[in-house]
């Protein structure tokens, strides 16, 4: 039986809400000597993660309210094994991992790490702005725990790989996000760690980034190396991870294989609904450029809708804000199964799309499915918003919206008058025509 890689004992991390100050946080004194003497813990092949002992902290006020992000968490991770972790945005994923790679202690409970780690937790963590591309593979190498004599042999590889190299030179605060995380990506996936732990990587880039980045923690997970994998690209956590944890409200509530635990999910009140809107637009997904307001699944009729009949068209509606004036846009839509397979992608790129640029303001696009095209069961749909020269995805929400196909029994769809499973991912209504091809036939 292979070794515990990862073991995670009933953890639990609780914040303070309404107090602005430093309550039962370190004191600055305490964070820089975390700082230096955190390289020296890669050091060390195993370690526990356990709430921090006493410190000196500030009286909280009575009125002070705490959430907690994470409660009684337990669960092991195997050497060699590939964890994918789901759920709704909220519901912890993120502070696990934080937990997991020491940028967080826990409230309560105990993680224990066996191995070197990387992670790619942020965005261009551990760059430092005015550095270029290839010194900051150095240094982003040594935050991993690299040596020099590893990074020199290994440079070449991580600059082909983020695809950025002829900005390699180029301070990163002129990068954007996708070549930031081009460049983070290759530089923790080449570290040959024995964990290497990723959070929504797939979020940006473009899609032969996406492909390469899975090929990459495919050749990872062939290793034998463990991977502990978040995402809302469910069909990347159903072809990459055997084995899949759904996590809401701060607590695990499913785990076992990585394709029931996906269709479970995809099945429950916990994924996205048939509207979703973002009024904060210091908040909502995109960038300097765009934002995304609002998401909504709409029937015939024109109502938000959750469930809709097989034979009936939806339409999937998005309204976003342009802050910058100059670009062209193609909106763009993904529709996914309850398993998490993209059954198609559809995008606004009629004929000289290029050549229409936006002004700022606030725009609706829309997309209509027909009738009779989609199966029974859940869809989960993912938007987007994609300019070309240079390529860029200003926002690119996976779990956006979700609604149900409920099939026809009324005979008239393409089930007709059989009650059985219908099986596929599709479910067109197509046209057959019979002839007689000789005279003994009898059938019309």
């Amino acid at each position: 039986m292979s070794k515990i890689a990862v073991r995670v004992q009933d953890l639990g991390k609780q914040y303070r809400l309404g107090v602005r100050g430093a309550w039962n946080q370190p004191m600055l004194r305490e964070v820089l000597s975390g700082v230096v003497a955190r390289p020296f813990r890669y050091l060390s092949r195993s370690a526990w993660f356990s709430p921090p002992g006493p410190q000196s902290t500030i009286a909280a006020p009575a009125a002070a309210s705490h959430v907690w992000a994470l409660r009684g968490v337990s669960f092991d991770v195997r050497a060699g094994e590939v964890l994918g972790i789901i759920g709704p945005n909220g519901a912890g994923k993120s502070t696990l991992l934080k937990i997991l790679t020491r940028i967080t202690e826990p409230t309560e409970g105990r993680a224990e790490i066996h191995g070197r780690v990387a992670s790619l937790l942020e965005v261009g963590t551990g760059f430092h702005p005015e550095l270029s591309g290839r010194e900051n593979v150095y240094l982003s190498g040594a935050f991993l725990g690299m040596r020099k004599a590893e990074i020199d042999r290994k440079l070449d590889t991580i600059i082909e790989f983020s695809g950025i190299a002829k900005f390699i030179e180029t301070p990163v605060k002129y990068y954007s996000s996708g070549m930031y995380v081009r460049l983070a990506f290759a530089v923790a996936a080449h570290l040959e760690p024995d964990i290497l732990i990723v959070d929504e990587v797939l979020a940006v880039g473009d899609a032969d980034f996406q492909r390469r980045c899975l090929a990459k923690m495919e050749d990872v997970r062939q290793h034998g190396r463990t991977i502990l994998f978040v995402s809302h690209n469910l069909s990347a956590i159903t072809r990459l991870c055997q084995r899949a944890i759904l996590v809401a409200g701060g607590s695990i509530r499913n785990d076992g294989p990585a394709g029931d635990v996906v269709s479970s999910y995809m099945m429950s009140n916990l994924s996205a609904t048939a509207e979703r809107n973002w009024p904060d637009q210091s908040t909502a997904p995109g960038n300097d450029v765009a934002r995304l307001r609002g998401v909504r699944v709409l029937a015939d009729d024109g109502r938000t809708a959750e469930s809709l009949d097989i034979r009936r068209p939806v339409t999937i509606e998005m309204v976003y804000d342009v802050l910058k004036p100059g670009y062209a846009f193609a909106p763009r839509c993904e529709i996914f199964s309850h398993s998490g397979l993209c059954l198609f992608t559809a995008a606004d790129m009629r004929m000289g799309w290029r050549d229409r640029p936006y002004l700022i303001g606030q725009f609706r696009s829309s997309a209509t499915i027909p009738g009779n095209i989609l199966a029974e069961g859940a869809v989960l749909v993912g938007v987007g918003l994609f300019s070309p020269d240079p390529d860029q995805n200003h926002f690119n929400v996976r779990e956006a919206v979700a609604f149900q196909v409920v099939d026809s029994l009324d005979g008239d769809s393409a089930r007709g008058d059989w009650t059985g499973p219908m099986y596929g991912v599709v479910r067109p209504a197509l046209v057959w025509n019979t002839t007689p091809l000789n005279s003994r036939s009898t059938n019309p």
